[in-house]
């Protein structure tokens, strides 16, 4: 396992470019593909690269607000003390890394934008109080839990809703039959005692591991204001009221909302939820702001490369790329290997569009109506579609790019093991889809 693991990590290492660099690449190799594939000029692929560039403005907000609000969150004293409560829990660094999985996996199956900034800032407290701990593997480790399909994973949610715009094929394919079916509880609780494990078996030799540096900023934030304000604008800045208040009344809609509709996780209430506690938990608006300034670093990320994926995602779909790859994959499906090859087909096109409720839109439909014609289960063949949307991911850096940007790496410190956990992973899923088409 060391051995493969040198391997790949060095691979990454000297072949991957920047994640920017990167989504370049692929802009590139997405419009000769349209020109070689499906015939298009070279001007309609620049239009529909253009039609596509705005697609992710409000969920380049969405997601750039998510880290914002929960790293601010975590520089909180009351968050910096339960942080520093949990990673005093474990004494070596194999327990620090096992620990680190199980928080960030069982965050990541209740949303994953809640695993994503919990995981990430996690990573970076066990890195500074653990010693002897490899922090890339760490972060590695902790973004390995973001393939995990949860309560809300976009795709069975859909299908289980009276109406959806596949009912007529289909019906409503209850979460019971997706989701929390015994044979997806099941990957779900191997795949989390995998990812511990194969982690634990990549650990480097003492002499090659690279601890976490911290950039010395974190102590200053609860120092602003403590100096006795000249003016009321300053005493203003440095009161506890503004920001006290403020949160009291997101809390007020927070629980109102609950109580009229239920606990509904979205991006959205996630943001809401981590926008109040800092609010309510940061000493002053002062405090506050200097919290985000630091924050605004990790989203740079987020901010220039989101639009750069949502013009792939337009070559993508509006040259018939999407219809001509899931054509391929049909076409040599049966109705017992076509879960599986759906399973590999999403996980493809997921490469070129890193976004699940936006593939399902465009792919979904003809995996639905190539099912429904050979006679294939439409539950595995929604979970199949899911998990390889989620599969993928673990070599995208589009989703990685939040907890890179709070852990301080870049793609190519992680990417290599999660390299080998794609593999690993991708196994496993891919076994139990062959293991349900054997026992049907």
């Amino acid at each position: 396992m060391q051995a493969i693991t040198n391997a790949s990590v060095r691979i990454v290492s000297r072949w991957l470019p920047d994640a920017f660099v990167l989504a370049v690449i692929l802009t590139l190799v997405v419009f000769a593909l349209g020109m070689g594939v499906t015939q298009q000029t070279p001007l309609a692929m620049a239009n529909y690269w253009g039609e596509g560039f705005s697609a992710l403005f409000k969920f380049g907000m969405q997601m750039t607000l998510v880290l914002l609000t929960g790293y601010v969150l975590a520089l909180t004293p009351a968050l910096q003390a339960a942080l520093n409560g949990l990673t005093r829990l474990p004494s070596t660094p194999r327990q620090a890394l096992v620990l680190t999985v199980i928080v960030s996996f069982a965050c990541y199956y209740i949303n994953w934008g809640f695993g994503m900034v919990v995981g990430a800032i996690l990573a970076r407290e066990m890195g500074r109080r653990v010693t002897g701990l490899h922090f890339p593997l760490l972060v590695a480790a902790a973004y390995g839990g973001e393939l995990v399909r949860g309560p809300s994973s976009s795709i069975p949610l859909v299908v289980a809703t009276p109406d959806n715009f596949l009912s007529d094929l289909i019906g409503v394919v209850p979460v019971s039959d997706t989701l929390y079916s015994w044979w997806n509880i099941v990957l779900t609780l191997a795949l989390v005692a995998l990812l511990a494990l194969l982690y634990l078996g990549m650990r480097p030799p003492s002499r090659e591991i690279v601890e976490f540096r911290p950039d010395g900023n974190d102590a200053n934030i609860q120092a602003e204001g403590k100096d006795k304000a000249s003016t009321p604008a300053e005493w203003l800045e440095r009161s506890r009221w503004p920001t006290l208040l403020l949160g009291l009344i997101a809390l007020a809609y927070l629980l109102g909302s609950i109580a009229s509709q239920g606990f509904n996780i979205n991006l959205n209430t996630v943001i809401l939820i981590f926008l109040t506690a800092g609010l309510l938990l940061h000493s002053s608006p002062a405090a506050y702001l200097s919290a985000t300034e630091q924050a605004v670093g990790a989203a740079r990320g987020i901010i220039v490369q989101f639009p750069l994926y949502a013009g792939i995602a337009g070559m993508m779909t509006h040259s018939g790329l999407v219809d001509a790859f899931s054509a391929a994959f049909v076409s040599i499906a049966t109705p017992h290997t076509f879960p599986l090859l759906t399973f590999l087909s999403a996980g493809f096109v997921n490469f070129f569009i890193p976004s699940g409720g936006g593939q399902w839109a465009i792919q979904g439909p003809i995996m639905v109506k190539a099912a429904h014609a050979i006679g294939a289960d439409p539950a595995q063949t929604i979970m199949a579609f899911a998990w390889g949307d989620g599969w993928t991911n673990q070599i995208q850096p589009f989703w990685a790019l939040p907890l890179l940007g709070v852990a301080g790496l870049s793609a190519r410190d992680i990417m290599g093991y999660c390299l080998i956990w794609l593999g690993v992973s991708g196994t496993a899923i891919a076994g139990t889809f062959i293991a349900l088409s054997i026992f049907a």
